[in-house]
């Protein structure tokens, strides 16, 4: 966990997130173990090692993890709060919140100059979450982010989908309330950092008649009619439930279009007061050209800026998702 050095002594690549999890301390990674330990014993074979030269030259990662992973354990800050110190342990080791949405530098280690900025990973787009005000968190309030982070779901700011909510419902979900307060309080302090290609400001609703907004193409408005308008609506406010509201969303903001095509691709599912909200999967039952069409609609009637998406960029994210 300290140092991406396997049982065997083999170096792990860091898709394991020890440069994150060195921060953590030898207790907690002890605590960890004892659970991983009670649990029942499964016998499965681990798959073939496909990786070919020089990826399969692991001995080259000491070089690497020598240069980028600083083996030490998480350090409070004695000059800032009980609260702030426990929400950086948290955000910076065990919820490792960085290593996705952190942008990585050419040798593909975290750029901290960039803490949070935002990033692609997996597929999906992990957006900025710096103190940045137009294009991080920074203007949302402390409820906004304490619900985002333990439901998934923050009233015009959109709804977490794919890794992140795999994130909530696995990890955030389950913090307790001060440790997510924590956690929101260290985000505060967080520099701002500003995402050149995101709108300073987000598109408002759009007109409730289905004739205006949106772009000429009728390949996307058809799909959005048959397949999304029930639950999102014309103007993107859900009557449904908020949890589908498109309005304020960074995906529909994002003139990339990244968060919007996979979910279409992947659907999702949240869990609201209401019970278990869910969205299909339509990656099966509409082609790349398809979704890059509606994808295409969703940004321009709902977001600041249409994208631009094409059947190759849909399959790309169909392939990055599945490896």
């Amino acid at each position: 966990m300290h140092r991406g050095v396997r049982r065997d002594g083999a170096r792990l690549y860091p898709a394991m997130p020890y440069t994150s999890y060195t921060y953590i301390s030898d207790d907690d990674a002890l605590a960890i173990k004892a659970y991983l330990f009670s649990l029942p014993a499964v016998h499965a074979t681990a798959p073939e090692n496909t990786l070919s030269f020089p990826f399969n030259q692991r001995w080259a990662m000491m070089v690497w993890s020598a240069l980028f992973n600083p083996d030490t354990r998480f350090e409070p800050d004695s000059s800032k709060s009980p609260e702030w110190n426990r929400g950086a342990y948290l955000a910076e080791a065990l919820a490792h919140c960085g290593e996705c949405h952190t942008p990585r530098n050419l040798a593909f280690a975290l750029n901290n100059r960039r803490k949070f900025g935002g990033a692609v990973t997996a597929g999906w787009r992990a957006f900025n979450i710096s103190s940045d005000k137009a294009t991080g968190v920074g203007a949302w309030r402390d409820d906004d982010l304490i619900s985002y982070l333990s439901t998934g779901h923050a009233a015009g700011h959109g709804t977490a989908s794919g890794p992140m909510g795999e994130a909530v419902d696995h990890s955030f979900s389950q913090f307790a309330a001060e440790d997510v307060r924590a956690m929101v309080a260290y985000l505060r302090s967080v520099p701002a950092v500003a995402s050149a290609d995101l709108p300073a400001t987000l598109a408002p609703p759009a007109s409730a008649s289905h004739k205006e907004g949106g772009t000429a193409d009728a390949r996307g408005k058809m799909v959005f009619e048959g397949a999304c308008v029930g639950c999102h609506g014309w103007t993107g406010h859900s009557a449904v439930s908020s949890f589908a509201t498109l309005t304020g969303a960074w995906a529909v903001n994002d003139p990339g279009a990244t968060n919007v095509a996979q979910i279409v691709i992947s659907g999702t599912k949240r869990h609201t007061p209401d019970g278990v909200l869910s969205m299909p999967a339509f990656g099966n039952a509409y082609s790349d050209d398809e979704i890059a069409a509606v994808a295409n609609y969703v940004t321009a009637r709902f977001g600041s800026q249409g994208s631009r998406l094409t059947a190759k960029d849909v399959a790309e994210l169909r392939k990055r998702t599945s490896e």
